[in-house]
């Protein structure tokens, strides 16, 4: 939680913290690190340090707003499918399944090479591939509560569909739901670094740990360790994030260390 908070501090106050923009060039190119530049310069001569700061708001601004369209589109599918049921249920689990089918890279890469790679086709298409994910667990979790005799009830007192979702079945599906949050977010994470490592992601001169690493990757034949940075900072939000999951499923399971 340190580490996430670590992050989302960096990405908040980053024109604060970072002491250069993102796009200013102030060196020469792979200048090396001193008491100006903390991690040295790009193969533009950009700061380092103030790109890496940059980063954290656009990637995981990207990524939480890519997740959070997912999981509604998802979820709200999943909630809907379990409660109507019959042909619905049938229509959206098999929409579901063609979608899954196909591999996420190489299903973002084809519609990213047809649509463009602005910013608002990156989140609707990442949101339309993992949003199957999120219908097959919602629709897993809420088609245990739809038997329950509470919502028989609720039906016979003639309540509709959005009250039983807004009102008996969403509160009794939270848990799940929100650690599976969780791991959509660095799906989605590693997706949108990948893409952008393959030119197809966020667009330069917008800072993006994911090209970065694309950018200065000719110095790993030189022995610098700079590549390295944008992608230890990829590796260590998603290992944080996977734990923060872990503990909250290990609080709400009701499970006891022995």
């Amino acid at each position: 939680m340190f580490v996430i908070f670590t992050y989302a501090i960096a990405g908040i106050f980053a024109p604060v913290i970072a002491p250069f923009g993102e796009a200013q060039v102030v060196s020469s190119a792979f200048a090396p690190a001193d008491e100006t530049l903390l991690l040295g310069a790009d193969q533009l001569g950009r700061d380092m340090f103030s790109r890496i700061i940059y980063g954290a708001r656009n990637s995981v601004g990207l990524a939480l707003l890519a997740t959070a369209m997912a999981f509604v589109m998802g979820a709200f599918a999943g909630l809907l499918a379990a409660t109507k049921g019959g042909w619905f249920d049938q229509l959206m689990g098999r929409a579901a399944d063609v979608i899954m089918s196909v591999p996420s890279l190489i299903f973002a890469l084809l519609m990213l090479s047809i649509f463009g790679t602005n910013l608002f086709v990156i989140v609707v298409v990442i949101a339309v591939i993992y949003s199957p994910r999120v219908f097959r667990l919602t629709r897993a979790v809420a088609g245990n509560v739809v038997v329950m005799d509470y919502i028989e009830a609720a039906k016979l007192r003639g309540e509709g569909t959005w009250y039983l979702i807004r009102r008996e079945i969403l509160p009794n599906s939270t848990a799940p739901l929100i650690a599976e949050f969780g791991l959509e977010f660095c799906f989605v994470f590693l997706l949108i670094a990948g893409l952008s490592f393959l030119g197809l992601g966020i667009q330069p001169p917008t800072a993006d740990w994911g090209s970065m690493v694309r950018e200065n990757a000719t110095l790993i034949s030189f022995g610098e360790l700079t590549p390295l940075i944008p992608a230890a900072a990829i590796a260590l939000l998603t290992v944080a994030v996977n734990f923060v999951v872990d503990w909250m499923l290990f609080r709400t399971s009701g499970l006891k260390e022995v």
